[in-house]
């Protein structure tokens, strides 16, 4: 079948580490299911893999991607849970299991013909979601909606401040965001994106470190070292810092003072679970959103999706069709 794998990583160029062409078809296994992918959703995760900072010595070669929406062996339209755990062993949290393995990383991954999982890896797609939607909500979206309505600590009409808000976790927090009735303030560096975030519902969109009408209470943070600083000075007392993700960096200053001097909480937060994932697809359908596609392009120009989400000029999500 034809596939995209990380080969190798080379930090400086990642795409050199890049091979697409033929791959073995997954074997059966039982309990698990083989799905024909039918769109797959590139993440800069898949970047990182290539550069050599999401995988581990020895997990090269791997095929790429983790996001995914197909057809299983009997015919179902479904969507790929990316995450490969045990729920009990998590305490109800697949992502919490010790031996947890994901798409892409331990396991084979979604930019490929076919992609074989656990069956309970299967969410149903709904029919009014197409496929190449569905491929957005495993990873971005998931993640956002768990960021929000588990991790964030804020109900319906708060206010919460969402950095680095152009890309796929980003758009989906605005919109999930206003459809529930979330007062959403977006924080971009380019100004095109800003107001394409205003078109999509968020109410106030700003330059990053720009001062804010008033605190907020809670801040979704992906983007790491570089909004740190800022996104703990944006909390109320008492709000809520949650971290989903550090694009630029992981070891900003701590700030510990502003911490403990404003009782804030900081807060990890990792994709969700295939529940979750299920209810996030009928969330879309009652609320009638869908995830921002920046492109859709045939997996042969993955190359030309992963240039340009290096280059920072993607707004929403690429995804490729099989």
């Amino acid at each position: 079948m034809y596939a995209v794998v990380a080969e190798r990583s080379v930090p400086d160029d990642p795409l050199a580490g890049l091979r697409t062409g033929d791959w073995p078809e997954p074997q059966q296994r039982e309990g698990w299911a083989t799905v024909s992918v039918r769109a797959t959703a590139l993440n800069h995760h898949d970047l990182w893999t290539l550069r050599g900072v999401a995988v581990l010595p020895g997990q090269l070669p791997v095929v790429l991607g983790s996001d995914a929406a197909g057809v299983d062996e009997s015919g179902n339209e479904v969507i790929v849970y990316p995450v490969i755990g045990d729920p009990l062993a998590g305490g109800g949290d697949e992502t919490r299991d010790p031996a947890v393995r994901f798409l892409s990383v331990q396991q084979p991954g979604t930019f490929a013909e076919q992609v074989a999982v656990p069956r309970r890896c299967l969410v149903p797609k709904p029919p009014e979601i197409g496929f190449t939607d569905a491929a957005c909500l495993p990873g971005a979206w998931l993640t956002a909606y768990r960021m929000l309505f588990e991790k964030s600590g804020a109900e319906p009409g708060s206010v919460v401040l969402v950095q680095g808000a152009g890309g796929g976790v980003g758009t989906a927090l605005v919109s999930l965001g206003r459809a529930a009735g979330y007062r959403v303030w977006a924080v971009s560096r380019s100004p095109d994106k800003r107001r394409r975030l205003e078109e999509i519902g968020a109410e106030l969109v700003l330059a990053p470190g720009a001062r804010l009408p008033h605190k907020v209470d809670a801040v979704l943070d992906t983007v790491g070292e570089r909004t740190w600083a800022h996104s703990l000075r944006a909390l109320r007392t008492g709000g809520r810092l949650v971290v989903s993700g550090a694009t630029t960096g992981g070891f900003p200053p701590a700030d510990l003072g502003r911490i403990f001097a404003n009782q804030l909480s900081v807060v990890g937060s990792t994709m969700g679970t295939a529940d979750q994932l299920a209810r996030l697809a009928a969330f879309c359908v009652r609320a009638g959103i869908r995830p921002v596609v920046d492109r859709v392009l045939p997996l042969s120009s993955v190359r030309t999706g992963l240039a340009a989400l290096e280059s920072g000029e993607v707004f929403g999500k690429i995804v490729f069709t099989v």
